[in-house]
């Protein structure tokens, strides 16, 4: 059982990672940056250790400032949460050289799936459905034309070594993937440090569909079901909730095993999300692999009984899984919104200010993941990202009341958030029949702007 763990993060996955610590009777040290001495994280932390000025650069992402703050304060493990170095082979070897234990998975399968066209070929080997696409990184913009011809139009241009929406392009015709592949290798270059870029083929009306798996150190793995991600703007999720209401228990079934089987074949320890997208008829493609926690981890938590972050750290410990296949049982319905500093009238800007008084939702049903609190001042440099808000109900009916209710009972006052166009969002009859599609969101925009 690990002793004492340093949480390499901030926000919400910080105190959510102190809480679990807590759980288990584990102490937990917060790494926080000279923006971030007044968060909530540090303030219920055990210990908390200044690591740099707000750049991230300085501070989350710069592994000598962390690994120094673990030794100092006597740590034996670190959870890196989720983005910064969550998912840095790098970081994750250092941890381990340095005597610590990296809560996740070894830098191997980091490595393997943190680049795109390497995860897709060993899905491909293990015997999980892919997207048509590239067979590896494209070369340059004649080896692009070449790859799009082949595979036929819509084409879609993705980061080999990043995520989050960032570097994506769809191109419908020639001429826009040429334009497409400069800015796409520009942004990749700017977000992660690499240009390279591979190609799959658009499918315009899909569903984004993840499996969550945990797997111990002895072998044992596991799903925990489904998550249904359509609900998203720009490739950036809005609302998460699970089980999916387009997938029926075969399909279900048979991409729980697909998943499992993927990720045996890479020896997959501690917890991971694969991706899939879904077409109308059923069948579904795997995109990608997170070797992380995700943000919406919570309404697999709420619909499993699988606490996956206190599972994260014993596996980090050495514990092995106590839970089977057999075991996971899911019950109920649940949905999970983020909740953003994002003005959704002005194209969800990011917005600045004080939270001059904050009333959290309660009352049977509801969860709240957040690092708010009356006078706190978000910091500008890092992600909009205030907190989540997560129902259960024993279905999707009672779950999406419950959540209609919660967002209403919501007060942030002092600053923006997307709380109105979600509110709106679970009051549109296409939303709650569950037909939908990763382009819901912007098409629900364009009614929202008109209505209003």
């Amino acid at each position: 059982m690990l002793k004492k763990v340093l949480v390499a993060n901030r926000g919400e996955i910080a105190l959510r990672i102190v809480r679990a610590c807590r759980d288990l009777g584990i102490k937990a040290v917060v790494a926080y940056s000279e923006a971030d001495q007044d968060s909530l994280a540090v303030r219920v932390a055990d210990e908390a250790v200044c690591i740099g000025p707000a750049t991230p650069s300085r501070s989350y992402l710069n592994p000598a400032s962390l690994i120094s703050a673990a030794v100092i304060t006597g740590c034996d493990a670190v959870h890196p949460g989720y983005g910064f170095l969550a998912e840095n082979a790098y970081f994750s070897e250092i941890v381990a050289e340095c005597g610590l234990k990296f809560v996740g998975p070894h830098a191997n399968a980091i490595r393997m799936m943190g680049d795109k066209a390497s995860g897709r070929a060993t899905m491909q080997a293990a015997g999980v459905p892919i997207v048509p696409g590239s067979d590896g990184n494209l070369i340059n913009t004649e080896h692009t034309i070449e790859m799009a011809r082949k595979i036929g139009y819509p084409v879609m241009l993705k980061p080999s070594g990043g995520g989050g929406g960032r570097g994506m392009r769809v191109a419908f015709n020639e001429s826009e993937l040429v334009k497409g592949y400069q800015t796409a290798r520009a942004e990749a270059e700017a977000a992660f440090g690499r240009g390279d870029l591979l190609m799959e083929k658009y499918l315009p009306r899909i569903r984004h569909v993840e499996i969550q798996v945990l797997g111990d150190n002895y072998g044992n793995l596991i799903h925990l079901g489904e998550r249904d991600c359509s609900a998203q703007r720009r490739h950036q999720k809005i609302v998460e909730e699970s089980p999916s209401p387009g997938i029926t228990a075969e399909i279900r079934e048979k991409m729980g095993r697909d998943a499992t089987r993927g990720v045996s074949a890479i020896n997959y320890n501690n917890a991971g999300t694969l991706e899939f997208l879904v077409d109308p008829d059923g069948n579904y493609y795997f995109i990608e692999m997170n070797t992380r926690v995700q943000v919406e981890h919570p309404v697999t938590e709420l619909v499993s009984g699988v606490d996956i972050v206190k599972w994260q750290l014993l596996i980090a410990g050495g514990e092995p899984l106590s839970i089977r296949q057999e075991d996971v049982k899911l019950q109920g319905h649940a949905i999970e919104c983020r909740i953003n500093a994002e003005d959704p009238e002005r194209d969800f800007l990011p917005v600045a200010g004080k939270i001059d008084f904050y009333l959290p939702p309660g009352g049977p049903g509801v969860r709240v993941d957040s690092h708010m609190y009356t006078g706190y001042v978000p910091p500008r440099s890092y992600d909009s990202l205030l907190g989540k808000i997560i129902t259960w109900g024993q279905d999707r009916d009672e779950a999406v009341a419950r959540m209609q209710r919660a967002l209403q009972e919501t007060i942030v006052a002092g600053l923006k958030t997307t709380i109105p166009f979600q509110i709106a969002m679970f009051n549109d009859p296409v939303f709650r029949s569950g037909d939908i599609s990763t382009r819901y969101v912007a098409e629900m925009m364009e009614r929202w702007k008109a209505a209003a």
